[in-house]
């Protein structure tokens, strides 16, 4: 039976911000580090932005509306008791610092994977 999230996983395929596309021209492919990632990929109840299950690792690339963001922080919590470590950047770090988040994510995955 497929993910009950499946359908709006695809829409936002479609329909993704233009952050999260210069974030995937990079991830795309196995571009980065040769690691492969996937987009906008349901996992349990939630919709991730980015994934690499080698090494167990979300990005998830965020707008305004998830300033202080509790139910973020359940979230996060939930994804990290699944296994995942999970890495958030706001929008304009993408615009402004999209080299140091690259550096980020490098680190990230560079690192030995999660258990």
């Amino acid at each position: 039976m497929p993910h009950k999230n499946i359908h709006f996983a695809k829409l936002l395929r479609s329909n993704q911000t233009f952050a999260e596309l210069k974030v995937w021209q990079v991830l795309r492919a196995s571009r980065l580090l040769n690691f492969k990632f996937r987009r906008q990929v349901p996992i349990d109840e939630f919709i991730v932005d980015f994934v690499c299950f080698e090494r167990r690792l979300i990005i998830e690339i965020d707008g305004g509306q998830h300033l202080d963001s509790e139910k973020d922080v359940l979230r996060d919590a939930k994804l990290k008791m699944l296994g995942f470590d999970v890495l958030r950047f706001w929008n304009n770090d993408i615009t402004e610092n999209f080299d140091a988040v690259m550096d980020v994510i490098m680190y990230q995955l560079q690192k030995h994977p999660s258990p």
